[in-house]
């Protein structure tokens, strides 16, 4: 959607001076709320809410045969939907490219992080695997729905708790939990998107900084509590303008400060519903 002339050269002109319309500095986030238990069916859920854009995120588990080519790792698929509540320009019907590309970024986050140990998800090699399904709907787009949809992923996965599985009907039992939590690692990847309007660098837009937009980068970063060193498990490029080698050097030096600073507090915030 098209943003008209006069608030981009007004977003534009604010952030030549570092400031933005809501008052941020550029490389600050919204306030970040995180609710748990939103269904009593899925093994575990996440609203996520930033500012004005919210998100909800379940993962449901089954059993499958696993892929050919990983007989004894388990499976794991993310979905996305706009609903039409989220936005004048959502429709219903099939999921549009910008809900199959977040979709895609947030489970490239998971899977290149190392956060899910994906051979304990196997029942038996070849024949039995534990299937992950992450389905995320946004209600309210505010912009960034990328990161929050990250971040639900991420909470609702360290939340989640096996179903019970039944050998003799060889099926899961709907709505039957156990205690037993995901095998998940220490690699719990954050991920954070960076916004480049005109020559300058911004994170966490809102919807008409978004629309003024001329390209962004998401990185999905994780530090291991083994290590100091903090890793970019992935990287997205969206949108056509070219980022310069000089801002991807920024970019990456501003994502550390960030992680710092936002991480511990989300993190601090999931082991709080954990209890």
């Amino acid at each position: 959607m098209q943003l008209p002339n006069i608030n981009k050269k007004r977003i534009t002109s604010l952030l030549r001076e570092g400031k933005r319309l809501d008052g941020r500095k550029p490389f600050d986030y919204r306030d970040i709320h995180i609710e748990s238990d939103i269904s009593i069916n899925a093994e575990g859920t996440a609203r996520v809410r930033m500012g004005k854009t919210e998100v909800i995120v379940g993962v449901k588990m089954d059993v499958q045969e696993p892929y050919p080519d990983h007989e004894d790792e388990g499976t794991m698929i993310t979905s996305m939907e706009f609903l039409q509540v989220a936005g004048e320009r959502y429709e219903s019907g099939p999921p549009q490219i910008n809900s199959i590309e977040i979709a895609r970024v947030v489970d490239r986050g998971l899977r290149e992080s190392g956060f899910i140990d994906w051979k304990k998800l196997c029942i038996k090699e070849g024949e039995k695997v534990w299937s992950i399904m992450i389905d995320i709907y946004c209600i309210n787009d505010d912009g960034n729905v990328m990161d929050a949809s990250s971040i639900g992923a991420v909470v609702a996965l360290r939340l989640a708790r096996f179903p019970v599985y039944s050998e003799e009907e060889e099926k899961v039992k709907f709505g039957e939990f156990t205690d037993k939590p995901l095998p998940l690692t220490e690699n719990i990847p954050f991920s954070m998107t960076f916004h480049k309007i005109g020559d300058k660098l911004i994170i966490d837009p809102n919807r008409g900084e978004e629309d003024a937009s001329d390209s962004r980068i998401t990185l999905a970063i994780s530090c291991p509590k083994t290590g100091k060193d903090k890793w970019i498990n992935s990287m997205q490029k969206g949108d056509i303008t070219a980022i310069t080698l000089d801002e991807i050097t920024e970019i990456v030096s501003e994502s550390e400060k960030v992680y710092d600073k936002v991480f511990h507090e989300i993190d601090k915030k999931t082991k709080s519903l954990m209890k």
